[in-house]
């Protein structure tokens, strides 16, 4: 692959406007896309709440498919537009629909009023903003590193990379905002809608900018010589040569790179309100601190990948943070609830059970039932941060759950009546409560004891976990792909790896702490997806910094 090297210089207007464009939109589109999942469960009750379980559940599973299972094939679709007509048309569409998909959601009326209408057009609005995102964030990338000079393409780039972090920002904020304002109650009946209708604003702002745009000069210069792809899909899959660099993209760089940002973002959340028992308001204004002292360094590490290279800093970052998340979410666990980490110390809990009887409690919409005695008292064993060991039972027995002194016999839900096992459950948390309290397990983390000073430190270092893996990532997949068929070649393998690999994570992760009863057990998925990441892309993936990305089409 052909290399050039060129004589720095500074930037200009129109690169500025580039820039400013591309990343202005793409954060509108993340803060889009994440207001979803922030307030997924009042969502749910507004929208799920009137259909029967089973209904309910398959719209659950859908809402949550479209969030990220759909990602990678917006990027085939737009990716296909973005390699025949042009990167500027393409995400102008992309940012069009998830725009105004968003907006509707805030306008939708509920189950309430229009009945299985409603989950039905909220479904589908679901699935044209994971068609959207999936075909955004390759055209944004690509069209930045296709007008930034050859010695700046990681410094440009990593511009966008900042987006992500700016609209979980942004969306947290505004959320906050609302709620403070109009307070819960409000906001659970028709508050929720504010942020969603706040999107056409953003909307507006990012089309009329974007219009203003010129197309890429890489692509504008094929285009002039006739040389764009005429079936890009075909010529990024089936040939093995590109197929093979898409391969090791995806497990070599974006794997791992997602884990290591859903992990330092997300999880991160998820550990703090669901494991710690941190309240919502205290941790998301941890979390978005950390965001705001960490998001600079997106743009320091892109600017040192010009200097250094990609691979150094991405692989750096996947396998600091692997060898650091466990010490990092101890120290987490002993900042933010001292009892929560005495307790786990001092007070230990047994479940025997039937081992044919206990699955493993994976469960990404939130929605399955599970029905045996060993798997009921470990869901709720698990949702109240309680350490347990197990050991196996007698074929066929009851789970026995043993806490200090005291031992609770689990029950089977199935084959109850919904009465029936309304009434169990309920019974059995009760006596499950007690004994938790009873063995000093907290409720909720005291906030008179939460470090926040060193939670928030702790926080930084996760986010800055992410810069390093991400702050470069974009620049070196454009200069991994012809630019015939970049935009379908890149964003396939990114799609993947942060719908797949990330979107998965904090439903894998607690599904593994309760099947071990160990509240750090979830933290082997990121650690083992980024030393798989490490290992193959230090062997595998060469340095592209040097890459001359018109090259190609010279030839």
């Amino acid at each position: 692959m052909a290399t050039v090297q060129t004589a720095s210089r500074g930037i200009t207007a129109e690169e500025r406007k580039v820039i400013f464009a591309s990343s202005l939109g793409t954060v509108f589109e993340w803060y889009d896309f994440y207001l979803y999942g922030s307030l997924a469960a009042i969502i749910a009750k507004q929208f799920f709440a009137g259909t029967d379980p089973n209904t309910a559940f398959i719209f659950a599973l859908l809402a949550f498919a479209a969030g990220f299972i759909v990602r990678p094939f917006g990027a085939l679709v737009f990716g296909r537009l973005g390699d025949m007509i042009g990167r500027k048309y393409t995400f102008l569409v992309t940012i069009v629909i998830m725009g105004a998909s968003t907006f509707i959601v805030g306008l939708l009326p509920t189950y309430a009023s229009i009945g299985i209408a409603a989950p039905i057009i909220l479904i589908s609005l679901r699935i044209l903003q994971g068609l959207a995102l999936g075909g955004e964030y390759g055209g944004a990338a690509t069209y930045v590193a296709e007008h930034a000079p050859h010695d700046k393409r990681g410094a440009f780039t990593a511009w966008i990379q900042t987006t992500a972090t700016l609209g979980l920002f942004m969306s947290l904020m505004v959320i906050l905002a609302t709620r403070t304002a109009i307070g819960e109650a409000a906001f659970a009946d028709w508050g929720w809608r504010v942020p969603f209708l706040l999107s056409i604003f953003l909307l507006a702002i990012s089309v009329w900018i974007r219009l203003s745009m010129n197309e890429s000069p890489a692509f504008a210069k094929m285009k002039a010589e006739g040389k764009t792809s005429k079936a890009p899909l075909s010529e990024a899959f089936a040939k093995w040569g590109n197929l093979k660099i898409v391969i090791l993209a995806l497990i070599g760089l974006t794997a791992g790179q997602a884990v290591v940002w859903y992990t330092g973002q997300f999880y991160a959340l998820f550990f703090l309100t669901q494991t710690l028992k941190v309240d919502l308001s205290t941790a998301n204004l941890l979390i978005a601190a950390s965001l705001v002292i960490g998001t600079p360094f997106f743009i320091v590490f892109g600017a040192w990948s010009d200097k250094i290279g990609r691979k150094p800093i991405i692989m750096a970052g996947c396998l600091i943070a692997a060898l650091t998340y466990f010490p990092i979410f101890s120290a987490l666990t002993h900042y933010a609830n001292p009892a929560l980490e005495a307790a786990i110390k001092n007070a230990p809990v047994t479940v025997t059970a039937d081992p044919a009887k206990c699955q493993f409690l994976f469960n990404p919409t939130g929605t399955k039932k599970f029905t045996s005695s060993c798997d009921i008292a470990r869901t709720v064993l698990a949702s109240a941060s309680v350490a347990y060991t197990n050991e196996p039972g007698p074929t066929g027995s009851l789970a026995k759950i043993k806490i200090g002194d005291k031992v609770i016999e689990g029950y089977d839900a199935s084959g109850l009546s919904k009465a029936d096992a309304d009434a169990k459950d309920k019974a059995f948390k009760k006596e499950m409560s007690d004994a938790i309290k009873a063995a000093g397990y907290p409720a909720k983390a005291d906030p008179a004891a939460i470090n926040k000073p060193m939670v928030l430190l702790l926080l930084v270092i996760l986010v800055i976990y992410v810069t390093m893996v991400y702050g470069p990532i974009a620049a070196m997949l454009v200069e991994m792909f012809p630019t015939r068929i970049r935009y379908t070649s890149m964003s396939l393998p990114y799609h993947i790896g942060n719908g797949w690999f990330g979107g998965l994570l904090p439903t894998t992760a607690f599904a593994l702490v309760a099947y071990k009863g160990d509240i750090y057990y979830g933290l082997w998925y990121p650690i083992i997806i980024a030393l798989m990441t490490f290992v193959i892309g230090m062997i595998f993936i060469r340095e592209t910094k040097d890459v001359d990305i018109y090259a190609e089409e010279r030839g």
